[in-house]
């Protein structure tokens, strides 16, 4: 087997490249090496010699696209007579294969900080994009609304029912024992720091304030951002994956109507149940410490309430549920129909909907209890 060869042949006028010898795979390195020496700007009128050639292969063809380039060499296969048919077929292939091909320019040398500084950059792309995307959803979610809430036959109340008792009857044992745990911890916590100034009276407002404005609605709001925001997006993106959206779609069905409509409502439905339940196990965890540690009975705990806590505390905290129940259902959904078809893609936009939803939901409750400060409620 010859080893390949190139070289510019001095007495042809002007010079020429012939090739001769093997150009396969085996001699690439050779070769190579040899195609870099004479790699040089020919005129478009310079002929090249290719009647020595042996053996050819796609290494070689590429080699010799990279030294004549790949139209010279199309129209050199498609006119030399010297050449096989299968040389000319295969220099032709690789020509027009090659055609478009740009060599990759080399990276710099990266920087530490031009690196974070271009993750961030990256990162804060992501979130511009995600919000915008998240505001689409949700118009083409109100949208989707309007459309069917005067038209009873595209109701889909079995579906609606049975997310309600997903999210809702079943969240209940989970939520009343983590909020009478905390009411009874902020109790505890609220008689032992006030028993130095001798206001322990004050810890039943302690636990009442905070249940009803802040905790009993934030911790549920929590819980089910993590728990049904994720289930959501778990289901959504494993009917994508299985490609079952796109029979619902060839069926003429609107996803929006069949799978996101009863989930938002089952949610709406069922974030503010769940909150007054938490309010009253909230309450009824620090009445029991209250009682066990600082002897006021439940009777004079639900007295004081009764006489210090305006029913507008209430308000103000049940009013915050239905925009968290909403916003929680709807990145759910939104990010179950981003799901690309894989398991590791179904894990990867669950994670990102329970992160989603508890950011939302932490964000939004502290910028209302700044604007409810603002507006003395």
């Amino acid at each position: 087997m010859a080893t390949g060869s190139a070289q510019l042949d001095a007495t042809a006028s002007p010079p020429r490249p012939r090739g001769a010898g093997d150009w396969t795979l085996a001699h690439f390195a050779a070769l190579e090496r040899i195609v870099g020496a004479l790699k040089a700007p020919l005129a478009t009128d310079t002929t090249v010699d290719l009647s020595g050639l042996g053996a050819l292969d796609t290494a070689g063809a590429s080699l010799l696209v990279g030294l004549l380039g790949p139209e010279r060499l199309a129209n050199l296969a498609s006119a030399d007579p010297t050449l096989p048919a299968a040389q000319r077929a295969l220099l032709q292939t690789v020509g027009t294969a090659m055609s478009g091909y740009h060599e990759p320019r080399i990276s710099l040398r990266s920087h530490t900080v031009t690196d974070v500084l271009a993750r961030i950059g990256a990162a804060m792309e992501n979130i511009y994009h995600q919000q915008v995307r998240l505001l689409g959803f949700i118009g083409l979610t109100l949208e989707t609304f309007a459309r069917t809430v005067f038209k009873p036959r595209s109701w889909r109340v079995t579906s609606l029912v049975a997310h309600v008792e997903e999210t809702g009857l079943d969240a209940v044992p989970i939520v009343a024992l983590l909020t009478f745990m905390v009411g009874a911890v902020v109790a505890f916590l609220g008689s032992t720091v006030l028993a130095d100034f001798g206001a322990t009276i004050y810890t039943v407002d302690l636990v009442a304030y905070s249940f009803l404005r802040e905790f009993g609605v934030l911790l549920t709001a929590i819980l089910l951002a993590g728990r049904t925001a994720s289930a959501f997006t778990a289901q959504i993106g494993s009917m994508k994956a299985n490609e079952e959206i796109d029979a619902i779609r060839a069926l003429g069905l609107d996803p929006m109507e069949l799978l996101v409509l009863p989930r938002v409502l089952a949610m709406l439905a069922a974030l503010p149940m769940l909150t007054f339940i938490a309010m009253m196990c909230g309450l009824i965890g620090g009445g029991l410490v209250c009682a066990l540690t600082l002897d006021i009975p439940p009777v004079m705990f639900i007295n004081l309430v009764k006489s210090d806590i305006a029913v507008r505390h209430f308000l103000v905290g049940i009013a915050k549920a239905p925009i968290f129940a909403f916003l929680i259902a709807v990145i759910g959904c939104l990010e179950g129909f981003k799901v690309t078809g894989s398991a590791e893609s179904v894990g990867e936009h669950t994670t990102s909907a329970v992160v989603q939803s508890i950011f939302v939901v932490i964000l939004l409750d502290a910028l209302a209890a700044l604007f409810y400060m603002e507006m003395g409620w």
